[in-house]
């Protein structure tokens, strides 16, 4: 009897990952180091000024970290409500922070006790920052109020109520003392010039604006909201340039390179996306475990730190080159040369006898039940959760093996509402596969066949043929599409290609005819 031969799994070709200067330039941080903080991290921002300290804003705290601390520098509790949007100011020497409780706390970065307390706001206040001068204070809130204060004598010198909803970004211009921007949820951008009582230029970004970011030659704006991060050309009146969508949630921060040539927006979707500021492609993909609310970048590029709405902390530190050299250095343990030449000059000698091992072969488990010929349980260990989604071609080997046998229909026959809904799960996930194509439209046309008896006794199961269908229908249009523009080319190609005569031999230019049989008296006829 013939031993049984284990189902061949066909090995496809791989792309390769592209290798990029930005692919090598953003992989070239640590293990990111995580930090358990109070509550859901809020707003994070570096200090200018070295060892640039960062300042991370979560529930009623806001902590103060070195650049390579686990372990707060420095802590701010003097908080009723909770915090937000903790800044640095350009000297590093001040920070303000806005509250729940409508108050407005500025802190000496040495002391502990707030230096001045601003009142005015009748909601949360959400957005503060430090004007160019370092002598005034931006203030945004829920109230729909954006403010101007003066340090030094704690009042409020302008406030300006145009907005109609929540007031949840702002910056300040680092060019002009004057000029600040808002963002808000009445899905407007205002810019604000503190020697005008109203605002000088309105945008709109369509959506409820969570982040702004201004160009270091502040000539663009960055907007996030929604699913969108807009660009808007300030030097032409707040046109549009660029509306990009490459989140699939809402975009909460933004964040830009050292040099200005790479831009960072975080989401909800726990993706970080990094995009090159000059044709706005995505260039680089950071994944997080948990929704991202704050997003921060050190000066140089050293660390990159992220605040998670489960209140981790997560902090990757650029490799040094100390370290890049020690990680190029380690090389794997190789075995000692002698082991590799041992045995090779051995000579057999007359008398000697050869003892072979038989080879024992393992066997899949899928392969286990074929031998068993169990069809069913064969294709069930195929669609195992791990198999069918990192090795679909395992399963579908197994479902071209059952074909080639004659046993296909019937290893798909007799599934209750679970297993077939596992069954056309992986089918939508993979019949548009051009591999797996051939194999997978057999199986669905054998599923069809045995289950439109029950055809509207699952909702679930009715979902999933509806979603099929309109896979199949869209990628029929695609085919047709290509078939039309391969046409064109065909014409095209042909069209440009040079025309050449082809003689043929016995024959001439008047229609082929033979030389003087045109206008050549017939034969004649005798009378009878």
């Amino acid at each position: 009897m013939a031993s049984f031969k284990s189902t061949k799994i066909p090995i496809y070709p791989k792309l390769g990952e592209k290798v990029t200067p930005d692919t090598l330039y953003w992989k070239n941080y640590k293990a990111p180091v995580q930090i358990k903080e109070f509550g859901a991290v809020t707003s994070i921002d570096f200090s200018s000024l070295a060892p640039h300290n960062y300042a991370v804003t979560a529930s009623t705290r806001i902590h103060i970290y070195g650049p390579f601390s686990t372990e707060p520098v420095k802590t701010f509790t003097r908080f009723k409500d909770t915090a937000y949007s903790g800044k640095f100011r350009s000297d590093g020497q001040l920070l303000v922070a806005g509250c729940e409780d409508s108050m407005v706390r500025l802190f000496d970065v040495s002391g502990k006790v707030a230096l001045r307390v601003f009142k005015g706001h009748t909601k949360g206040v959400h957005v503060t920052d430090f004007t160019s001068d370092c002598y005034h204070i931006l203030t945004g809130s829920d109230d729909y109020t954006c403010r101007l204060w003066d340090i030094p004598n704690s009042t409020e010198l302008t406030s300006y109520k145009e907005h109609t909803d929540y007031i949840r970004c702002g910056i300040t211009s680092k060019l002009n003392r004057d000029i600040f921007i808002t963002g808000s949820y009445d899905h407007t951008l205002r810019m604000f010039d503190a020697r005008v009582e109203k605002s000088v230029m309105t945008m709109d970004h369509s959506q409820p604006v969570e982040s702004v970011l201004l160009y270091p030659s502040e000539g663009l704006l960055v907007s996030a909201g929604g699913r969108y991060v807009k660009v808007w050309d300030l030097l032409k009146g707040g046109q549009p340039l660029v509306s990009l969508k490459n989140h699939h949630k809402t975009v909460t921060c933004l964040s830009l390179s050292s040099n200005g040539q790479r831009l960072l927006s975080a989401s909800l979707d726990r993706h970080v996306k990094i995009y090159n500021t000059t044709n706005y492609k995505v260039v680089h993909n950071f994944d997080y475990a948990a929704s991202i609310l704050s997003l921060a970048l050190a000066p140089d590029d050293e660390s990159i730190v992220v605040g998670m709405t489960n209140g981790v902390l997560s902090i990757k530190h650029r490799k040094s080159p100390e370290e890049k050299r020690e990680m190029a250095g380690k090389q794997r343990m190789q075995p000692v040369y002698r082991i590799f030449v041992k045995g090779r000059n051995y000579v057999p000698k007359k008398d000697d006898f050869l003892v072979s091992k038989p080879v024992k072969s393992h066997l899949a488990k899928y392969d286990k039940q074929l031998k068993k010929f169990n069809i069913s349980k064969a294709l069930d260990t195929a669609l195992e959760s791990w198999r069918r989604n990192r090795k679909p071609e395992i399963t579908v080997a197994v479902m071209k093996e059952l074909d080639r046998r004659g046993t296909l229909k019937n290893a798909l026959a007799g599934r209750d509402e679970q297993n077939l809904s596992q069954l056309l799960n992986f089918l939508i996930g993979n019949v548009v596969d051009p591999r797996f194509t051939p194999v997978l439209v057999t199986a669905t046309e054998m599923i069809l066949d045995i289950y439109q008896a029950v055809v509207g006794q699952s909702s679930v199961v009715d979902r999933q043929l509806v979603r099929l269908q309109e896979l199949v229908e869209r990628e029929v249009d695609y085919q047709q599409d290509l078939l039309e523009v391969l046409g064109m080319l065909d014409t095209l190609f042909a069209a440009s290609l040079p025309r050449k005569e082809v003689p043929c031999p016995g024959s001439s230019r008047s229609n082929g005819l033979a030389e003087g049989s045109l206008g050549a008296p017939g034969p004649q006829l005798k009378a009878a």
